[in-house]
């Protein structure tokens, strides 16, 4: 799926009152495409999560947070792909952008958005998951934001440099 079709179905679920909404919204949106396009969904947003994998989002999530593991980290790569292009692209250049964004502590989570694609499969064609869904498709071409990941970009920090690298998170978080 072409990243500006990609960004154009999560623009619009992103004006949904909450992520159980726009989950939804995906999942119908997604279910009345064709199989190849779900699938493409499933790639594009892989590569979003793995493009996002950067050593001052994650910098942003810890001053959020107060912590970062590997499932919240994900979940939080997912919520920023969730919240639009334009927040998105705006996070990946300057992460203190997220100070305006931000609602609060512990609400940047929305891991469902890595079973809109399943779940649009599986309505679209009615077969139970197998090797041929979105997961497995994007696994066999090695978009893998887990165990096999390519490593994480931008320079690595210590905790006593974020109040200097995200003044804006940092004041409104600590």
């Amino acid at each position: 799926m072409p990243a500006a079709a990609f960004w154009q179905l999560i623009d619009q679920a992103a004006a949904a009152a909450d992520h159980d909404a726009q989950e939804q919204l995906l999942v119908n949106a997604l279910a009345g495409r064709t199989p190849e396009e779900i699938i493409g969904f499933e790639l594009t947003l892989r590569q979003f999560i793995i493009e996002a994998d950067d050593y001052g989002i994650m910098g942003a999530q810890k001053i959020i947070d107060g912590y970062v593991s590997d499932d919240p980290y994900l979940y939080f790569r997912c919520w920023l792909i969730g919240q639009g292009q334009a927040v998105f692209t705006a996070a990946l250049q300057h992460p203190d952008s997220l100070a305006t964004v931000v609602p609060g502590a512990y609400e940047c989570d929305f891991e469902s958005l890595l079973y809109v694609a399943t779940k649009a499969y599986e309505l679209q064609t009615g077969k139970a998951e197998d090797d041929t869904f979105p997961r497995g498709v994007a696994l066999s071409q090695g978009l893998d934001y887990d165990f096999m990941a390519p490593p994480t970009t931008g320079a690595d920090w210590e905790e006593e440099d974020l109040p200097k690298m995200l003044p804006k998170l940092w004041k409104k978080f600590r």
